[in-house]
């Protein structure tokens, strides 16, 4: 098959690439268990009329079709763009099986239709995590869930990712705010705040007017709000000291506080009260996540969520939750920035190679490999039974540490190719240092 353009988007790993990957992925997996998420694996496609909103298809579906199918589709189908829509309907069709509160983790790809930039793609990678309840969903969850995932990056930070700033608000903390300075519409609202780091206060004061019908006074208390920023649970006296009232805006911040108080116990100085976070969904209804890569804020939100109280819907019973999602795909752009100074120390699992004397040879190098990969190391037996100059170079190239002699005068010999030492062996016995028995991921 002649070379193919490449696909703007999709992006494909290479072999050391995709071990780093591989083990940004395993840490994440092993962090939800820890926390006591179960995980699962939604299938890639959903009904689009589950996908689309209020019926309309976003552009940022993907279609399905057959190519050979008789007649049109009854449900047509889209690959989903989240991972939060398939759970929403994984809860629906499993709930008689559940435990509830059931705790979801998820790791695996999306697609969206968008322009393809910096940390965006059409195909990428996603991990989640959800909280789920039958009926009432307690508050601490709201404090697990990011927390959970300051873990997640903090078990990450010996690869050299960056630590990690999780900006957190509560919806009903705005929406009770605005209520109590006399504006209705709050959905307008909430667009505008969300503004604030794009555009600046000034044009969120006009927006304000122009979108939510916000008077002077009402903009100035808006951008007032907007501006508080904490690390503290203290924050809560500079909203008080505005002198708004609304039973939303205690209930939202009674939440804030109680989330900022447990987080400078567990993860302190990573969550921080930024009370202009919106986010644009509109079904989130409690608290909100945003995460970003201290030092590499221009790379955008790296994990984000929220509290839905409404999503998940069977009849007249309501499932709410709460989650967040971490960019693995965005992450990535980052860690394989080549100033980001992380790489892997080789693309192959192989540990060694087996020489091949000669074809005749072959059977006695596959029996030293099949006794290797006994002990769980990982090896290959050598293509071709070339000159064991050559076979050498094929370790180099593939940068396979070590190469494994067979018989000979002096019995088995293994060849640090590195260091040029070569040293008896027994393929019984015999087991690479621990830093060269598989792919390592490290910061230069």
């Amino acid at each position: 098959m002649a070379k193919s353009a490449r696909l703007s988007g999709f992006p494909e790993r290479l072999p050391a690439e995709r071990v780093i990957e591989k083990k940004v992925i395993d840490i994440l997996e092993h962090t939800f268990a820890l926390h006591g998420f179960s995980a699962l694996n939604h299938r890639a496609v959903e009904p689009i009329s589950q996908l689309a909103k209020d019926g309309e298809i976003d552009k940022e579906i993907f279609a399905v079709s057959r190519l050979h199918s008789e007649g049109a589709e009854r449900s047509p189908l889209g690959l989903h763009f989240d991972l939060t829509v398939p759970l929403a309907r994984y809860i629906a069709d499993n709930a008689n099986e559940l435990s509830f509160p059931f705790k979801a983790a998820r790791v695996q790809p999306v697609w969206r239709g968008e322009r393809p930039q910096q940390g965006r793609y059409r195909e990428f990678i996603q991990a989640d995590i959800d909280v789920i309840a039958d009926a009432e969903l307690p508050g601490h969850f709201e404090v697990e869930i990011p927390l959970a995932v300051a873990d997640a990056f903090a078990r990450l930070a010996p690869l050299g990712v960056p630590g990690v700033k999780i900006v957190v608000n509560d919806r009903r903390l705005l929406e009770g705010f605005a209520r109590g300075i006399g504006l209705e519409n709050i959905q307008a609202v909430l667009r505008c705040l969300d503004k604030y780091d794009k555009i600046g206060p000034e044009e969120v004061a006009k927006l304000l007017a122009t979108e939510a019908g916000a008077t002077e006074e009402q903009q100035r208390l808006c951008l007032e709000l907007a501006a508080i920023e904490s690390y503290s649970p203290d924050f809560a006296e500079e909203v008080r000291a505005l002198g708004v009232e609304h039973p939303l805006l205690d209930a939202g911040l009674d939440s804030l506080t109680t989330m900022l108080r447990a987080a400078h116990d567990r993860a302190p100085g990573v969550i921080v009260a930024q009370l202009k976070i919106a986010r644009g969904l509109d079904y989130y209804t409690g608290a909100v996540y945003e995460t970003q890569l201290i030092g590499y804020e221009e790379l955008g939100s790296v994990a984000s969520g929220g509290r839905y109280d409404s999503l998940a819907t069977v009849g007249k019973k309501t499932y709410p939750g709460v989650g967040m999602s971490i960019g693995v795909s965005r992450l990535m752009a980052f860690i394989l920035d080549p100033e980001s100074g992380i790489s892997a120390t080789r693309g192959t699992p192989s540990a060694v190679v087996v020489a091949v004397t000669d074809e005749e040879g072959r059977a006695e190098a596959d029996a030293v490999a099949t006794a290797l990969r006994a002990r769980d190391i990982a090896c290959e037996v050598s293509p071709s039974a070339a000159k064991f100059g050559k076979q050498i170079r094929y370790a180099e190239r593939r940068e396979i540490p070590f190469v494994w002699f067979t018989g000979g005068e002096s019995g088995h010999e293994v060849k640090d190719i590195r260091s040029g030492e070569q040293t008896p062996a027994d393929p019984q016995t015999w087991e690479p240092p621990e830093a060269d028995l598989r792919p390592r991921v490290y910061k230069a």
